[in-house]
């Protein structure tokens, strides 16, 4: 198994988490690169990207593929990896999915308490 992709993409992550509290004014959110997945060629990476408060999601990826050219400029300045895989932000998804089941579990357990009690 080739490890290097999974190695470049942690590099990635951490450096990205860096450069986007210096170089990406998100107002009134905060962002954080969660996971990066990258192709076995090193080509790409999707990097993804968890905002709160979550209604401020849509205008901080916005925000992050504006600033996609600089980020990938520092970031290969930064970690000089040739080659250097081309960023794509795209949202995690994660936190909103967790949400959701979230009160689909408390739903079903405020109906089974309420069949008990009668």
């Amino acid at each position: 198994m080739n490890y290097r992709p999974l190695r470049v993409g942690k590099l990635i992550r951490e450096e990205l988490n860096k450069l986007i509290q210096r170089e990406v004014e998100i107002s009134g959110a905060l962002a954080t690169i969660t996971d990066v997945a990258i192709d076995k060629k090193l080509e790409r990476a999707r990097v993804y990207v968890s905002v709160l408060p979550m209604e401020k999601s849509a205008g901080a990826l916005d925000l992050f593929k504006k600033s996609e050219g600089r980020l990938q400029y520092l970031l290969g300045r930064k970690l000089n990896i040739k080659p250097m895989p081309h960023i794509e932000f795209v949202p995690d998804r994660g936190p909103e999915h967790a949400a959701e089941v979230e009160k689909i579990l408390i739903k079903d357990q405020n109906n089974e308490s309420g069949h008990v009690a009668k």
